[in-house]
């Protein structure tokens, strides 16, 4: 590849920070206190939930955990394993959000007992889309993901606004056009186990099963927008159990979330216009004494007639930092596929 003398960047890893802030707030709630915090470019995925268990190992069982989440969303499985797993080791579940908790996260924070919201905490509307093997191509010639919502409303649009001599005309003959029929299949499967998880998620802490249906019908097809932001005031009117976060409470957990995205931002290299090495934390986890971050480390090549950038020496995996009995730091390579 020629890269000579370029020297690789690294994201930094500020374990001894995030430590302190964690142990700070473990001992404001008198119970363990568990990070989960992803970047932008990362996602709930059925790996954190084979991660989640070793943390949860790491504290035992106890009566109440706190549970920090920060997150844009994913796969909303693993949602649904995550909670069952906290419930095997916790009587009681807190979700602490002090910013975004969307999509999959709030499938996540919904199965929580209690949710605390800081002033700038919102959930999301977890109505379904997804990214199908044959979904339409971007620009850069990657795979969008598909809106069930966005494909109703657009027929919807057509039936509205449709002229005599287009009644006659299927909208979905010109949808598949650009969408194959296939996707669409897909999608709407997908929001019919996405109104199930929801269900399935609220009941392990609600007996009301018709507040369960409520929330849950509303979290999937209220909200104009699948990013849109649901406030404390909101949250709290669709019968969630939420609560304001204490001021003191929100400081630590912004100052976490500052270092994670410190942690979490780009390290790239470029080595010329079409290599380049890429290092970023994606995905965090992390309680006392222990810390496991997914961590991508790869190469990347652009090919041009495909206009597409693909990978090259995938070096990408999840690590492990924790301190042994006699309080010295272990660093770890945790193998998962």
């Amino acid at each position: 590849m020629g890269n000579g003398e370029v020297k690789i960047k690294e994201p930094p890893v500020l374990f001894d920070k995030t430590q302190a802030i964690i142990k700070e707030l473990s001992d404001i709630f008198d119970a363990p206190v568990i990070a989960y915090w992803n970047s932008f470019r990362g996602g709930v995925c059925q790996n954190d939930v084979v991660v989640l268990y070793e943390i949860l190992e790491n504290i035992g069982k106890q009566d109440k955990i706190y549970l920090f989440i920060n997150s844009n969303g994913g796969n909303g499985q693993s949602s649904s394993r995550m909670i069952n797993l906290l419930r095997q080791h916790a009587s009681k579940i807190i979700a602490i959000v002090p910013l975004e908790c969307a999509s999959a996260a709030t499938m996540l924070a919904i199965g929580a007992d209690e949710i605390q919201m800081g002033p700038l905490a919102f959930l999301t509307a977890v109505d379904t889309s997804l990214t199908h093997d044959l979904s339409p191509l971007d620009r850069d010639n990657n795979r969008v993901s598909v809106s069930l919502d966005e494909l109703n409303r657009t027929v919807k649009l057509w039936e509205k606004h449709a002229t005599k001599n287009d009644t006659a005309t299927n909208p979905y003959q010109f949808l598949f056009e650009h969408v194959h029929p296939l996707v669409i299949g897909a999608v709407d499967r997908a929001e019919s186990l996405s109104i199930m998880l929801c269900e399935e998620i609220l009941t392990t802490h609600m007996s009301d099963k018709e507040l369960v249906k409520q929330i849950a019908n509303t979290l999937n097809s209220k909200y104009p927008s699948h990013a849109y932001p649901i406030l404390y005031e909101e949250a709290k009117k669709i019968g969630l159990s939420v609560t304001r976060m204490s001021k003191e409470v929100n400081t630590l957990l912004l100052d976490l979330h500052q270092i994670y995205s410190e942690m979490g931002q780009r390290a790239t290299v470029d080595y010329d216009e079409k290599n380049s090495h890429s290092n970023e934390i994606l995905n965090i986890h992390e309680t006392s004494n222990k810390q496991i971050f997914y961590q991508n480390d790869k190469d990347w090549f652009y090919r041009a007639e495909e206009r597409r950038w693909i990978t090259l020496n995938d070096n990408s995996s999840w690590r492990r930092i924790e301190k042994d009995a006699k309080g010295k730091l272990v660093k770890s390579i945790l193998h998962l596929e």
